[in-house]
């Protein structure tokens, strides 16, 4: 499928390249963070000796930005491109889509050696690792993210996985990609709304693992839109947030411990997803309401100062995110959907929950009465 090219300068002046390892025992990969990446995506895959059919996936709005500085890129380092676009939201996130994809994996006659490209945001990102996993037991993966939320969070570390009508990514695989591409200077062409939204997962690393970065963001002027982010900073925003994500995962690759803390925010948040039916609240702002009740939660267990809590909320509200679950969301069925949430452990929701900024801990010992009050009083 095709979509009407647009023209996009795409160079970002102040940033050069980064190149950070995830380290993994088998499936170790590289995200390499660099200006004009697009323009050098075929050259630098030909390092990885992958097949030379590949598969790219998009949403055509992204698909025109960027969709054919790609294809000539690829298509000059010598790789057969086929395409296959899917219309954008969370909505389109299904297995349904999925078969789209192996339709079209069939009629290219797609083999075992041959990549899926991944060029967009999370819900693409998330689709083409799936669709790779399960597509001839396993075929290649690529990620190039064009938002921020992707870049600093979905494309790294091998969560791939479609919605189920109860509930978010409860179908889907650990899959790793041979390789994640970042070119910061796509993020000019991002909707404000979808920068901010990336910038929940940016706070999230700042209160999980890196309070650095934190600090770093408190004392920055304004953190709403891409343009009133200096080169610099992006550049560190980008290899932070990175090196955190690739630090937990290299430690913990299935979530069989410390990975769960990157799900803070997360648990309520995809609570609040889910009920609002992915089109009312997205990704990053879903996340950012979900910091703030766990947050307090955390100061009503006594685990987290109200200071630092306030801190949090003054951040969140800076990158022009809400702090507040929708009023028109009853508490008693975000209470039921968090029972289905794929995160719940012998029948025990677990929370991740700050004990400092920098630093959270895992508890499923928070009882109802504080997750309902802790709802209650965000809303």
């Amino acid at each position: 499928m095709n979509a009407e090219p647009q023209t996009v300068e795409t160079r970002h002046s102040a940033t050069v390249q980064e190149t950070l390892r995830v380290n993994l025992p088998q499936t170790a990969y590289d995200i390499v963070i660099a200006p004009d990446n697009l323009l050098q995506l075929g050259e630098r895959l030909l390092s990885l000796s992958l097949g030379k059919k590949i598969l790219l996936l998009s949403n055509p709005e992204i698909f025109g930005y960027y969709g054919e500085q790609a294809i000539t890129s690829l298509q000059q380092a010598g790789y057969e491109v086929a395409t296959h676009i899917i219309p954008p939201g969370e909505q389109y996130k299904t297995l349904e889509s999925i078969q789209g994809v192996y339709d079209t994996a069939l009629e290219n006659h797609l083999e075992r050696n041959s990549t899926l490209l991944a060029l967009g945001g999370g819900v693409i990102g998330d689709m083409t690792g799936f669709a790779a996993a399960t597509w001839l037991r396993g075929v290649n993966f690529v990620q190039v993210p064009t938002s921020l939320l992707a870049m600093v969070d979905a494309s790294v570390g091998g969560k791939t996985g479609v919605n189920h009508p109860k509930g978010k990514n409860l179908i889907g695989a650990f899959y790793q990609p041979k390789l994640v591409l970042i070119d910061p200077a796509v993020l000019k062409t991002l909707p404000d709304r979808e920068f901010r939204a990336g910038m929940a997962e940016v706070i999230k690393y700042g209160v999980i693992w890196d309070r650095e970065l934190f600090l770093k963001l408190e004392v920055s002027h304004r953190l709403d839109q891409f343009e009133y982010l200096t080169p610099d900073l992006l550049q560190l925003i980008l290899i932070r947030s990175c090196q955190a994500k690739a630090d937990v995962v290299g430690e913990d690759e299935k979530e069989a411990g410390l990975r769960a803390i990157l799900n803070y925010g997360h648990t309520i948040g995809h609570a609040i997803e889910s009920l609002t039916g992915y089109q009312q609240v997205n990704h990053g702002e879903a996340v950012a309401i979900g910091m703030v009740a766990a947050g307090e939660i955390a100061v009503q267990l006594e685990w987290w100062s109200r200071e630092d809590a306030n801190r949090q909320k003054l951040l969140i509200e800076k990158a022009g995110l809400p702090t507040q679950i929708p009023a028109d969301l009853d508490p008693e069925a975000i209470l039921a959907t968090l029972r289905t949430d794929k995160k719940v452990k012998d029948g025990k929701v677990r929370f991740i929950l700050p004990t400092e900024i920098g630093k959270v801990t895992i508890s499923d010992r928070v009882s109802p009465d504080i997750i309902e009050q802790a709802v209650i009083s965000n809303q």
